[in-house]
């Protein structure tokens, strides 16, 4: 049956018992039990306890110096055979119940209490096939304990490289001109194995490795359907064995029933990271071309750049009223994975990530919010076909969330004065008043930063992120060439409605 449950052991990286033995610090011996090769210990635990059962997790290394075996031959004498059947039963007992909890192996220290392994010991530790390990009279428990630790760390710095190169060549893979199956080799190379990526029917779409046996590969689509998100509560993964094959399979979150399932000859640590890594690659490779939505949004994008206008394209990505939002981050220049991911806090995947500002299009019915480490400007609700004019109004609500330092600020969207004057007039008016500064972007943005702050020069600064003597200059040249008092209230008033029209 599929195991969809972790082996109840510390989840710490497991050392080769082997290793431990190559210590020549430690002197150890194994006397008794199977060959140490191929058995794993997770953990080194000290106890004198007759019965250790309940304070073992599995997997342990259990030292013990014999203080809680039973005293033999008490009269000073050689034992008896009656003591040694006792100590036969004893240690019978006491062997069956570390294999019971799962311990891995037993080291018997030679000091203080005794002078050799016991004899009783040695047999039931061949019986229960539990390694015995010899502990010197020089090596302390602390030092086996120590360089366990000092293995375990070993152990880790090696998987975390070999994860980290593995995901690094994954990530690569996934950028290829061919990522499914790019991916796949890659994976199947990582593992040693076998990589199949099975389609929400169950069929075969792509595979990479050297493929298995019949007898695996029936195995590995038969765990794969116990993946497959078509009951309720299926598990997200599964691991099972076929033929000395280690088999394991991944739902990928598509919700389209999409399975990566690998099959491999060992298992070794990482390779759960590994597969987990190429499943949530898969993922977005599978679920943005599969979904209707991703569907949707690449025939609306190819339509666009063949000249279909905004309103002919906007029910394919949902929505009749639309947000434009500009946003920028509080700490460093945005990248792509924070742009995917304010736009996934946004309600939205139609992202645009610029030099330092981030646009999101967003539909009207989601109401965009603050965000932590963000300062957002949102337009006002617009039609697709004003959709040029509601980035522009963006552009200046995030200008002035910036200059006041707000998390968030809304563009107005009540009618206005400027609503009175017929549009083609009003821009007549603003070519008009403007000629003078109209062919110099500075010139124009600093005068519209500045009035819209009020005449600010710190606050227009930080907007423009230039200096404010920059400012004051800007401003006064502005003055000149339009020959116009810019303290007069009915001035700057004048100047605003050309500007909102240029």
């Amino acid at each position: 049956m599929p195991d969809t449950h972790a082996p109840a052991v510390p989840p710490t990286p497991p050392v080769p018992l082997a290793a431990l033995l190559a210590r020549e610090d430690l002197a150890l011996r194994q006397i008794a039990g199977p060959p140490a090769e191929g058995i794993v210990i997770h953990w080194a635990h000290t106890s004198e306890m007759a019965d250790p059962y309940p304070y073992l997790l599995g997997g342990e290394l259990l030292l013990t110096a014999g203080v809680h075996v039973p005293a033999a031959g008490s009269d000073g004498g050689p034992p008896s055979s009656s003591d040694v059947e006792s100590l036969g039963d004893y240690f019978d007992g006491y062997v069956s119940r570390i294999v019971a909890a799962g311990g891995a192996a037993l080291g018997f220290g030679l000091a203080p209490v005794h002078d050799t392994v016991p004899r009783a010991l040695v047999a039931a530790c061949d019986a229960y096939e539990l390694p015995l390990l010899e502990v010197p009279p020089q090596t302390t428990f602390s030092g086996v304990a120590r360089a366990v630790w000092q293995l375990m760390a070993q152990a880790r710095l090696a998987e975390l490289r070999r994860t980290t190169e593995a995901q690094q060549s994954l990530a690569a893979a996934a950028s290829r001109p061919d990522p499914v199956p790019s991916v796949l080799r890659q994976l199947a190379q990582r593992l040693g194995g076998w990589a199949v990526l099975y389609g929400p029917d169950g069929t075969r779409i792509a595979a990479a490795g050297r493929a298995p046996e019949d007898e695996v590969r029936e195995a590995l689509e038969a765990l794969a359907g116990v993946v497959r998100p078509t009951r309720a509560q299926a598990p997200t993964s599964a691991a099972d064995t076929a033929a000395g094959t280690h088999l394991a399979a991944y739902a990928l979150g598509t919700g389209q029933g999409f399975v990566l399932a690998v099959a491999t000859a060992h298992r070794e640590p990482g390779d759960h990271t590994i597969a987990s890594v190429a499943a949530v690659l898969l993922s977005l490779l599978t679920g943005e071309h599969q979904s209707g939505a991703g569907a949707a949004r690449s025939s609306a994008l190819v339509r666009l750049l063949l000249g279909a206008p905004p309103e002919d394209v906007a029910p394919l990505v949902g929505g009749e009223r639309w947000l434009v939002v500009h946003a920028r981050p509080d700490a460093q220049v945005p990248d792509a994975v924070a742009a995917s991911a304010l736009g996934a806090a946004l309600g939205s995947p139609l992202v645009d990530l610029a030099h330092d500002v981030v646009r999101v299009l967003v539909p009207a019915d989601r109401e965009p919010a603050p965000q932590p480490g963000w300062t957002l400007g949102v337009s006002a609700a617009v039609a697709p076909h004003e959709w040029r004019s509601a980035d522009t109004r963006a552009a200046r609500a995030l200008a002035r969330a910036r200059a006041t330092r707000t998390a968030l600020v809304r563009h107005g969207d009540r009618p206005g004065l400027d609503d009175l004057v017929p549009g083609a007039e009003a821009a007549a008016h603003a070519r008009a008043v403007l000629a003078p500064i109209a062919a110099n972007p500075a010139l124009t943005d600093t005068l519209r930063a500045w009035l819209s702050l009020h005449g600010s020069w710190d606050r227009t600064a930080v907007a423009l992120a230039v200096h404010r003597n920059t400012v004051r200059q800007r401003i006064a040249r502005c003055a000149t060439l339009l020959d116009a008092d810019l303290d007069d209230p009915d001035v700057r008033m004048e100047l605003w409605f050309a500007l909102k029209h240029l």
